[in-house]
């Protein structure tokens, strides 16, 4: 991310559980604590633009592609490409806040619209590759990385299908997860050995030479895509998550490896997700968001 590019502040408060409250709240709730004022205050020039609208929803999951409110699904996605790709026309910096994982398909499909190649390093507690009709919670949230991947989307209806961006497997780094024994014991295969992935303890242990050996990879594209999924975090770092794990990265080790990825040029922009501010009663949960997210972005500026 180079120094001299506006920050795009976009919101996307949509929850793939089909409800408007939890994760769906996020984006307002991170505005409420100051996250853009802040930004400012820190030097980087920044513009809030608002949140992309959504359609209505549903909880209810669909018999056939096992996906809740696919058609809803779909909507977001194109919403948040739209607006994506309107930022980057701009030559400016998206930081999309959502909501859950699968505004990532947005994102992604709009770097894919411009670019002739593109990355994607994925940070996440999960591995998000979970079959639909194996999922235990029917959400996109479950899934978003094996559809990008082509693993998952079969059963998809074909105007939600052909909205996701595919990447190959080489085009992907995935770091952090931590959700292995979860999907051994469920009879899921994990992405482990097909393509370069450093579990939760790995990252950890020297987070700095974990992005940058995922940046390495990301320099084949002409672009790529940096997503943030919170609950990479240990729960004791962010409680106000709805799918705790034991273990997890700490916040100085999150700062580590995202300082270290968004110093890279290639980087066109930034995702982050899951945080729940339904679970974060005192606010402090979206404070220290909001801090690490000005820190990390101000130590980029200095790589």
């Amino acid at each position: 991310m180079t120094a001299h590019r506006r920050i795009d502040v976009i919101g996307v408060p949509f929850n793939s559980a089909g409800t408007t409250n939890g994760v769906a709240r996020a984006p307002a709730a991170l505005r409420g604590a100051g996250l853009v004022d802040a930004i400012r205050r820190a030097g980087i020039d920044v513009a809030d633009r608002s949140d992309v609208r959504l359609g209505a929803t549903t909880a209810e999951r669909d018999p056939v592609s096992h996906v809740i409110a696919p058609a809803a699904l779909g909507a977001m996605i194109r919403g948040v490409r739209s607006r994506v790709a309107e930022s980057l026309a701009r030559g400016a910096f998206p930081l999309v806040l959502g909501g859950d994982c699968p505004i990532l398909l947005g994102c992604l499909a709009a770097l894919l619209a411009r670019e002739s190649s593109a990355g994607l390093v994925f940070v996440d507690g999960h591995e998000d590759a979970w079959p639909p009709e194996r999922s235990p919670s029917g959400e996109a949230a479950d899934m978003e990385l094996g559809f990008i991947l082509g693993l998952t989307d079969r059963d998809l209806p074909r105007d939600l299908r052909i909205s996701i961006p595919r990447l190959r497997f080489d085009d992907v780094v995935v770091l952090g997860p931590r959700d292995q024994t979860e999907l051994r014991a469920a009879g899921v295969d994990t992405l482990q050995g097909r393509l370069m992935y450093r579990t939760s303890a790995e990252v950890a242990a020297n987070p700095v030479a974990a992005a940058t050996e995922a940046v390495a990879r990301m320099a084949e594209s002409s672009a790529w895509w940096f997503h943030l999924d919170l609950d990479v975090l240990a729960t004791t770092s962010l409680s106000a998550v709805d799918y705790p794990q034991p273990a997890g990265l700490d916040w100085d080790a999150l700062g580590q490896l995202s300082a270290a990825a968004l110093g890279d040029p290639g980087v066109a922009g930034w995702d982050i997700t899951i945080y729940n501010p339904d679970l974060d009663r005192d606010g402090s949960g979206a404070e220290r968001i909001t801090a690490f997210i000005v820190e990390a972005l101000l130590q980029a500026g200095r790589h």
